[in-house]
C-alpha cells in the first residue's frame, strides 16, 4: 500500500498539501454542476426548468453518498494509522460493495418513482416529462456517480486529496467536452437535449469510477476479494454506517432548510428571493478554503487518532481552528468591503442589487466561526464521534439557522431575516468550538 503515512512529519506541511487539493476538487464539483447548467439554459426556460426540477432527487442521493463517505474515511484512515492492512483491504473492498449495493436499491426506486416525486416537486406537463427522461437516464448510471464517490473516500482516508482532485477536474472537463455534443449534436451524434445533459453527465463520470477503481486496486492495493471474508460484510457495514448513516442523515437537512429559508425569503418579494439565491452563490465559492481545511483535516486525525498519537491530533486541531478562524476574518473583511462591485457582477436590477449588497455584510460576519463548525464535525466524526457530530449538525441548520433566520423575520423583516441567520451560523461555530473544548477535543478523546 502506497498511502501517505500522515503519523509523521511536520503538521502544517501535511494539513497544506491535504486542503490544497481539497479544495481544488471542491471547485471542480462546482464548476461541473454550473457547466451542465449554462449548456442547458441554451435549451430554453423549460429544459431548465426540468433541470431546476431534478436538483433536489440528485442532492438527495448525493447527500447520502457523501455522508457515506465519510464514515468510509473515518473507518479506514484509522484502520491505517494503526497499520492493520489486511483489515484496510478488507473494509476498502465491502465498502464498495456497499455502494453496490446501495446504487442496486437506488436505481430501482428511481426508475419507478421518477415522475411520482417529480409531481410531488411541482412538477407538471412538458417540464415534468422533461425532468422524468433526465432522471430515468440518471439513475440508470447511478453506478458510475455513487461507487466513486466511495472510492474516492477510501483514496483520501489513505492520505491522498489531490488524485480525487485532479480526477474531478478530468471529469469536469469531459462533461464540458461531451454537453455541447450530446444536447446540441454534431456530426453523426444527434441533438438530445435534456437527455443528452444527462447522458454526458453519466458518462463523464464514469471516467471518475474507472480511475477510482485503477487507484484503488493497482496503486494503492486496497482491493482484495476473498470468499473467507463474506462473513464479515456485515461488520465493514456496520462499522462504515455507524458513522456515514448519521452524516448522511444530517447532510438531508441543508437542501430541507435551504427550502424552508427561501420560502421566508419569498415573503418579501422576487428581489429578495434573487438577491438571497445570488448571496448564497458568492459565499459557497468564499467558503470553500475552511471547507477544504476542515475535510483535509478528518484523513489527517483519522489515521493519527488510529496511531495512538493524541498529542499529534490535539495540535493538528488547535492549528486548524486557528487558521480557518483567520479564513473568515478574511472572507468577512473582503466581502464586506467590496460587497457593492460583487453585487454589480451578478445583477444589475435596481431592485436586488441593494439587498444584495446588504447580504453580502450581513450574513459573510458568520464565516469567522463556520470554519471551527466545519472542523469539529469532521474531528467528531474522523475519529468514530458521530453522535456529537449529528447533534451539532441539528442544532446548526433547522435549529440554529432556520429558527434564527424565521425570528429575524418576523422581528425585522428582510434584514431581520439577513441577521437572524448570520447570528444562527455565528451560534453554531461557536458550539464547534465548545464541543472541542467539552469532548476534549477529538485528539483526546478515547485516550
Amino acid at each position: 500500500m502506497s498511502s501517505r503515512d500522515l503519523t509523521r512529519g511536520p503538521i502544517p506541511g501535511h494539513l497544506l498539501r491535504l486542503a490544497g487539493p481539497m479544495g481544488f476538487g471542491i471547485f471542480a464539483i462546482m464548476a461541473f454542476n454550473l457547466v451542465d447548467t449554462w449548456f442547458v439554459s441554451k435549451l430554453g426556460t423549460q429544459a431548465l426548468a426540468a433541470m431546476t426540477l431534478t436538483f433536489p432527487v440528485v442532492m438527495l442521493v448525493g447527500s447520502v453518498a457523501m455522508g457515506l463517505g465519510v464514515g468510509v474515511t473515518s473507518v479506514l484512515s484509522r484502520a491505517i494509522g494503526n497499520g492493520r492492512h489486511e483489515e484496510v483491504q478488507r473494509l476498502t473492498t465491502h465498502t464498495l460493495l456497499l455502494g453496490v449495493a446501495l446504487v442496486v436499491a437506488i436505481s430501482v426506486v428511481g426508475l419507478i418513482l421518477a415522475e411520482p416525486m417529480l409531481r410531488g416537486l411541482g412538477g407538471e406537463g412538458e417540464v415534468l416529462e422533461l425532468a422524468a427522461s433526465y432522471l430515468r437516464i440518471w439513475f440508470a448510471g447511478a453506478g458510475v456517480v455513487v461507487v466513486p464517490m466511495l472510492g474516492m473516500s477510501a483514496i483520501r482516508a489513505a492520505g491522498d486529496t489531490r488524485t480525487p482532485a485532479v480526477v474531478m477536474s478530468a471529469a469536469g472537463v469531459a462533461n464540458g467536452v461531451l454537453d455541447p455534443l450530446f444536447i446540441f449534436g454534431l456530426g453523426p451524434i444527434p441533438a438530445m437535449g435534456l437527455e443528452g445533459a444527462a447522458i454526458a453527465t453519466v458518462a463523464s463520470r464514469a471516467v471518475t469510477l474507472v480511475v477510482a477503481l485503477w487507484v484503488l486496486h493497482a496503486r494503492e492495493g486496497l482491493l482484495r476479494f476473498s470468499w473467507d471474508d463474506l462473513g464479515l460484510i456485515p461488520d465493514s457495514w456496520g462499522r462504515v454506517l455507524l458513522i456515514g448513516g448519521p452524516a448522511a442523515f444530517t447532510n438531508l437537512t441543508q437542501p430541507l432548510t435551504i427550502g424552508f429559508l427561501t420560502g421566508l425569503a419569498a415573503g418579501f418579494g422576487e428581489p429578495a428571493v434573487a438577491a438571497f439565491g445570488a448571496g448564497g452563490r458568492v459565499e459557497m465559492f468564499a467558503l470553500i478554503p475552511a471547507m477544504a481545511m476542515a475535510m483535509g483535516l478528518a484523513p489527517f486525525v483519522g489515521q493519527n487518532h488510529g496511531a495512538g498519537d493524541h498529542p499529534r491530533v490535539a495540535e493538528a486541531v488547535s492549528l486548524s481552528l486557528r487558521v480557518t478562524i483567520a479564513m473568515g476574518v478574511l472572507s468577512f473583511g473582503v466581502l464586506a468591503l467590496f460587497r457593492d462591485p460583487l453585487a454589480a457582477v451578478f445583477t444589475d436590477d435596481p431592485a436586488v442589487l441593494p439587498l444584495l449588497a446588504r447580504y453580502l455584510w450581513i450574513l459573510p460576519l458568520s464565516h469567522v466561526l463556520v470554519g471551527a463548525f466545519f472542523v469539529a464535525t469532521n474531528t467528531l466524526n474522523a475519529v468514530g464521534r458521530p453522535l456529537p457530530a449529528t447533534v451539532l449538525t441539528l442544532l446548526r441548520t433547522p435549529i440554529l439557522l432556520g429558527g434564527g433566520a424565521w425570528l429575524g423575520a418576523s422581528v425585522g423583516g428582510l434584514t431581520g431575516f439577513f441577521w437572524g441567520s448570520s447570528v444562527g451560523l455565528l451560534a453554531s461555530g461557536a458550539l464547534g468550538l465548545l464541543a472541542m473544548v467539552v469532548l476534549g477535543t477529538a485528539a483526546r478523546s478515547e485516550a
